[in-house]
């Protein structure tokens, strides 16, 4: 039996795809639980998934590999996502939203950490 290739991903690095998802689902409508797993998606969740894609890869510097990885996708499809979502920017909407989500993705993870006792 052939075994999977898989790439250990770190829990802050799922965290930070999962606040992706979770902000373009509230933005967008779009279900975050709807977004996540390896199957084949509605055409709605694909895209709201491909926006958190690129958005992780803009606000966070990762290269395409890692913000594929931390969706539990690979590489290629992590780069039709971001060069879907960066043709949208020509889309004034789709431009000013996106624009306003990496200011807020930025703002969460630049703020000072709080350390919550166990």
């Amino acid at each position: 039996m052939i075994e999977e290739y898989r790439v250990p991903v770190s829990d802050a690095d799922r965290t930070m795809a999962g606040l992706a998802l979770h902000m373009v689902g509230a933005r967008t409508g779009a279900a975050p639980g709807r977004m996540e797993g390896r199957s084949r998606l509605d055409p709605r969740s694909c895209r709201a998934r491909w926006l958190a894609m690129y958005l992780t890869h803009v606000s966070f510097g990762w290269s395409l590999e890692h913000v594929g990885h931390a969706f539990g996708l690979n590489r290629a499809t992590a780069g039709t996502a971001c060069r879907w979502a960066e043709d949208e920017r020509d889309r004034p909407a789709m431009d000013a939203l996106l624009t306003e989500l990496e200011a807020c993705i930025q703002a969460v993870v630049t703020g000072a950490r709080v350390e919550i006792a166990a």
